[in-house]
């Protein structure tokens, strides 16, 4: 199993992007993927996710409102349209799947990452 996170870049505050997270070599149709992010120095928070299936969604109260999560046509994909953008939204966003159809915030439910897409906002 492999994922591939993308689309992040640098914007100024206000501004949007939308970030894609690929999944392939999963033989299951219906799993959970999680968006999270990290800061040096802390630890790696969940942001949302999403039921493949669709149905399901789940987002961290410093995002609700701004952030909206959704399924591509292909279901292996997954985005991150990310609005209003804060400078303490700068981190590096990574994307993985859960081995539960439950849309969790938990990292420990997520088995597979990608690499990660820095987001840099500034003010």
């Amino acid at each position: 199993v492999q994922l591939q996170a993308s689309g992040g870049g640098s914007v100024q505050a206000g501004w949007s992007l939308r970030v894609s997270c690929t999944v392939s070599g999963v033989t299951r149709d219906e799993y959970t993927i999680g968006w999270f992010r990290q800061v040096p120095g802390k630890e790696r928070e969940a942001v949302s996710c999403i039921r493949t299936s669709g149905g399901r969604i789940w987002y961290a109260d410093s995002v609700k409102g701004r952030f909206t999560i959704s399924n591509g046509y292909a279901k292996n994909i997954a985005y991150l349209q990310m609005n209003s953008l804060k400078p303490e939204d700068t981190a590096l966003y990574y994307c993985a799947r859960a081995h539960t159809i439950v849309v969790t915030s938990m990292r420990y439910e997520y088995d597979y990452w990608g690499q990660g897409t820095l987001v840099t906002v500034s003010s």
